[in-house]
């Protein structure tokens, strides 16, 4: 009987190769949602700019 440890290898093990397709387009994806989020935080900090009261 395999143990617990065993079991989650080969489970590792049989998504990675079915997964094998999807995880160049997977990359990609969080690249570019990297790149977007980075643009609007830093658009965002040059609308607040420095607070000026008077």
């Amino acid at each position: 009987m395999f143990g617990l440890s065993e079991l989650a290898i080969i489970l590792i093990v049989v998504i990675a190769v079915l997964a094998a397709k999807k995880l160049p387009e997977l990359a990609r994806s969080a690249g570019k949602s990297a790149r977007i989020l980075k643009a609007e935080t830093k658009t965002t900090n040059e609308d607040s700019g420095p607070s000026t009261r008077t």
